[in-house]
């Protein structure tokens, strides 16, 4: 890995994103016309779809029930085991992030508040081919079911070999109410705009390529998306205490997911840097993606080495990563310099993949940067806040000439006239 030493301003530079990217106007095109016939044609186009993309003839796009039952009865005890154990953990911590609404009548004669509700229906992207993420699929379904979703639905490509038990076990453990056989960008326009078959939702979760993406980013508006992401990211803050072996694992436990994936180290030893940049390489030798985790680490990757504590967490803040974690000896006392972070691990016993798998916060976090402004999915994601207000005659009086006089400095005659009908003035069409 590259080790940088410099001024703080400098590194700073070096670490800031251009987070503007190039539309590439093909794919726009492309997904806008998959979405256009979906909306014209539903099923018959998504069969279309299906047959050219995935090279599949269906004549059914819902999964039978018992599919999924066999999947789960079949899958190996070990495996089941595991996720019973991720899906506990999961709901033990999302019960806690449940909110209440309010009511404040403080005020003599005003009723004021506000009322959260779960969203309706939600519809859930679990990409097919070689990837299979059962711990994605119970992270963005049970906090959707905690908020009190009425209906999960799941869109996945279908596969030669079906698809993936373990995803599947995942999805009935999470409680899904039903899988549709349909991937790519005419799963994105059915989930927002329905069809025959499949029914439109409210929001939409989970990763997928680019056309998934770009159609995700097409329909927002008709439908709430979670985000856009990015490819994955790990930054590590650590100073001589910590284990070079580990801290290398770590970084390349990231950068095996994808090419353009971000692993990267911010210390206060020069000798950890070498040792860890040492300890990636031979790691790197014998690691089964390492076509993919080389290019991540050459690339993207690189170990900064700054005077003070202080820097580390200053410059990691500029970087907002996805997943941090601080490798010091006393780890919670430096909880309050972190402002920008998905999601944090503390401690050499909090390895990141112990968050993607059993520890229950939740996995799904912002990227590229948006840490600065975003939060992990959680379900507060799955509800919508409505406020209500009653006032009685007298409350409104009270505040009527507030409200007359601000409408009119606004222009708007007709929203004071509202207020006044109420206290006996009334407007003909020629007054």
């Amino acid at each position: 890995m590259k080790i940088i030493e410099s001024d703080l301003n400098s590194l700073k530079r070096l670490v800031q994103r251009k987070t503007q990217q190039l539309t590439d106007l093909k794919v726009e095109d492309a997904v806008r016309r998959i979405i256009t016939d979906v909306i014209d044609n539903g099923d018959a186009a998504l069969k279309k779809y299906e047959a050219q993309f995935d090279k599949v003839d269906l004549t059914e796009f819902r999964l039978p029930q018992a599919t999924i039952d066999a999947a789960y009865d079949q899958l190996d005890q070990k495996v089941k085991d595991a996720l019973q154990l991720a899906k506990r953990n999961i709901t033990s911590f999302h019960e806690k992030e449940r909110a209440t609404g309010f009511v404040d009548a403080e005020q003599p004669g005003v009723l004021r508040g506000q009322k959260l509700l779960p969203l309706q229906r939600v519809g859930l992207y679990v990409p097919g081919g070689t990837a299979a993420y059962p711990s994605t699929l119970l992270m963005s379904a049970l906090p959707a079911k905690i908020a009190g979703v009425q209906e999960v639905v799941m869109v996945t490509p279908p596969q030669p070999d079906g698809i993936n038990p373990a995803v599947l076990a995942a999805a009935k453990l999470a409680g899904v109410d039903a899988i549709y056989q349909v991937g790519g960008a005419q799963a994105i326009a059915a989930l927002a705009y329905g069809t025959e078959s499949i029914p439109a939702v409210d929001k939409i979760i989970g990763p997928g390529n680019v056309f998934v993406a770009t159609a995700k980013k097409q329909v927002f508006g008709q439908v709430a998306i979670d985000m856009v992401a990015g490819p994955s990211e790990i930054g590590i803050i650590a100073d001589e205490t910590a284990d070079p072996r580990q801290l290398a694992a770590d970084l390349l436990s990231q950068a095996e997911h994808d090419r353009r994936a971000r692993p990267i180290l911010i210390t206060t030893s020069a000798k950890l840097a070498r040792a860890v940049d040492a300890n990636v390489t031979s790691q790197l030798k014998v690691l089964p993606r390492t076509a993919i985790a080389t290019e991540a680490v050459n690339e993207k990757g690189f170990i900064a080495v700054v005077p003070q504590t202080q820097d580390m967490f200053e410059l990691m803040n500029t970087v907002a990563p996805e997943h941090l974690e601080v490798q010091l000896a006393e780890p919670t006392q430096y909880l309050n310099l972190i402002r920008n972070a998905g999601s944090v691990f503390l401690g050499k016993y909090a390895s990141e993949p112990l968050g993607d798998y059993v520890a229950g916060p939740n996995h799904i976090l912002p990227t590229s940067g948006t840490a600065r402004f975003s939060s992990p999915l959680g379900v507060y994601d799955f509800v919508k806040r409505t406020s209500f207000i009653q006032y009685t005659q007298a409350a409104l009086k009270k505040e009527a000439t507030a409200i007359t006089t601000l409408a009119r400095v606004e222009g708007l005659e007709g929203h004071a006239r509202a207020i006044e009908a109420r206290f006996d003035q009334y407007y003909d069409t020629e007054d």
